[in-house]
């Protein structure tokens, strides 16, 4: 009867031990001071004029979100490379409050957040907006990016 309690007892634990499920945890937020922000503005800046490409996410060519993410990580804050992940690891923000270095969404094509650019001051932001384009800066005064902007958001 020993061994039977002994194994019955350790089927117990097994069956325990399947029940718990592992702790989740979701991404943690990262956080940026303004003037780290602003470092990465000034990253972004010196990227005008390089090549859109793809999935680029270096100086040989970049499209949003490696404009973003690179940028970032020059002043030593990792950021992931898809524009949906990069939504979920920053806070949102009033468009009154908007300052240097927060990041802009927008819906392009019918994608909803498809689109992220690296807002600069004064309505001005900083993007690799397209297929055959270069990072270049706009205005978020521009109907286009009125109509299609989304949502503002910090790191």
């Amino acid at each position: 009867m020993g061994s039977r309690s002994s194994f019955l007892l350790g089927g117990v634990l097994l069956l325990g031990a399947c029940a718990s499920a592992p702790e989740v945890r979701a991404p943690s937020a990262v956080t940026a001071t303004d003037s780290v922000a602003s470092k990465a503005a000034d990253n972004a800046l010196a990227m005008v004029g390089k090549p859109y490409r793809y999935g680029g996410s270096t100086p040989a060519g970049f499209d949003c979100s490696g404009l973003v993410q690179y940028s970032y990580r020059l002043v030593g804050v990792p950021l992931p490379r898809e524009t949906h992940a990069l939504r979920d690891r920053t806070r949102p923000v009033q468009a009154r409050d908007l300052r240097r270095g927060d990041l802009l969404f927008f819906d392009e094509e019918g994608k909803k957040s498809s689109h992220v650019a690296i807002y600069l001051g004064t309505s001005r932001f900083i993007h690799a907006p397209s297929s055959g384009g270069r990072v270049r800066t706009d205005s978020l005064d521009l109907r286009h990016w009125r109509q299609h902007f989304v949502e503002a958001r910090r790191v």
